[in-house]
């Protein structure tokens, strides 16, 4: 696709994300959030944690896990 934004895969994935966030439509657009689904032009990743692939073929699958922990120690 040559432009993401307002195509019909972005509008109804908008609608799927505003209703799971909460929002309408028009706050929806407005938000952090839709900028970085619609820089990404997917769904996967807005979810907190977990690895991404880019990160994986980068670095392994375990250092990938490693660098996303909230924190660097155990109880802190």
């Amino acid at each position: 696709m040559a432009t993401f934004e307002g195509s019909a895969t972005d509008i109804k994935e908008d609608k799927k994300l505003a209703k799971k966030n909460k929002m309408s439509m028009d706050d929806w657009e407005k938000s952090a959030k839709d900028v970085k689904h619609d820089k990404q032009k997917s769904m996967k990743g807005l979810k907190k944690g977990g690895i991404t692939s880019m990160d994986v073929k980068k670095v392994g699958r375990n250092v990938a896990r490693a660098n996303n922990q909230k924190s660097s120690g155990r109880g802190r």
